[in-house]
């Protein structure tokens, strides 16, 4: 598969602050990469400086396939976190108008905004004034505004964290499609959506790389079992699980079984050696103590899990 962007040694520094520190990655053609870190971790100033608003302090940023002199954002469709429209403007209007700001005649800028807008879901909103678009709406003309020239790299910075539920799945829905014929990276701090819709990932943490590779591997690699008790609100069950949280660090047979537990809430999580037999002995256990839960479930890690580890939460 080939390598559509290249990135090494990327390093931004503002004043005595030092944001980015030496970032690596590359990113496939035709596939989907999710940039992921804790807020402040350096993803808005990477995005920024792949698509040429931010300079780099150092470092080296590669377009396959940019001839000699041509403007990187030439290859790109960018849609910040909170993108900025003329309210006046109805959503045909101001698709047309992009169109035009990438180099399309006015002929074909009417056509790929009619497409576009027919596409994202606002065809029948077209002739309206953004001004009264919601939230989801106005994401949504961001994503048509964004591949109104047909960019070889869509870049997105939170593209669904500030949109209510109902404009989050909208999105989210568009952007499944949309990752079947264009390359895509997209900077998230909500796991789920990377889990969703990503091929590859790229964890930073403090303005460097923590952790990357393919989805699939990751998960491969790092995934552990894991048992979650959901206890009945009531002081018995807490008093065993707080006290089996510290049990099952000194008793050898719990150890045997069980690599770490965690109590929030009413909730028990266990990270397990061997499913088959945590799962046995925590029913006996339960059974015997009369331990009262609504719920418990086996399966494994996430990538949110992975998430908070690699970063140190």
């Amino acid at each position: 598969m080939n390598r559509l962007l290249q990135v090494e040694g990327l390093v931004k520094t503002f004043g005595t602050t030092q944001a980015v520190k030496g970032i690596g990655f590359n990113i496939k053609e035709g596939r989907c990469t999710a940039l992921l870190g804790p807020n402040g971790a350096g993803k808005t100033t990477t995005i920024r400086m792949l698509t040429g608003l931010l300079k780099p302090t150092e470092g080296k940023i590669e377009f396959q396939g940019l001839r000699p002199g041509e403007d990187q954002r030439s290859l790109l469709g960018y849609l910040p976190q909170s993108p900025a429209f003329h309210n006046w403007m109805s959503g045909m209007e101001y698709a047309v108008y992009a169109g035009k700001l990438c180099g399309l005649s006015a002929g074909e800028a009417k056509s790929r905004a009619k497409e576009l807008l027919g596409r994202v879901g606002l065809a029948d909103a077209a002739n309206r004034k953004i001004g009264g678009y919601s939230g989801g709406m106005k994401q949504r003309l961001g994503l048509a505004q964004a591949l109104i020239h047909r960019p070889r790299l869509l870049v997105m910075d939170e593209p669904v964290s500030a949109l209510d539920p109902i404009g989050r799945r909208e999105v989210l829905g568009i952007l499944k499609e949309l990752k079947e014929e264009t390359t895509v990276l997209f900077s998230t701090h909500v796991l789920h959506d990377a889990e969703e819709l990503c091929d590859d990932v790229v964890i930073i943490q403090s303005g460097q790389v923590a952790l990357q590779g393919s989805l699939s591997q990751i998960q491969s690699d790092h995934r552990r079992p894991v048992i979650e008790l959901k206890l009945e609100d009531k002081e018995s069950s807490m008093e065993w699980a707080r006290s089996f949280v510290e049990r099952h660090q000194t008793d050898d047979a719990w150890r045997m079984i069980i690599e770490d537990a965690h109590l929030e809430d009413r909730t028990l999580r266990l990270t397990v050696l061997d499913m088959e037999k945590a799962r046995q002995a925590l029913t006996e256990e339960l059974a015997k103590q009369r331990v009262g839960f609504v719920r418990l479930e086996a399966g494994y890690s996430s990538l949110e899990d992975l998430f908070m580890k690699v970063v140190g939460a």
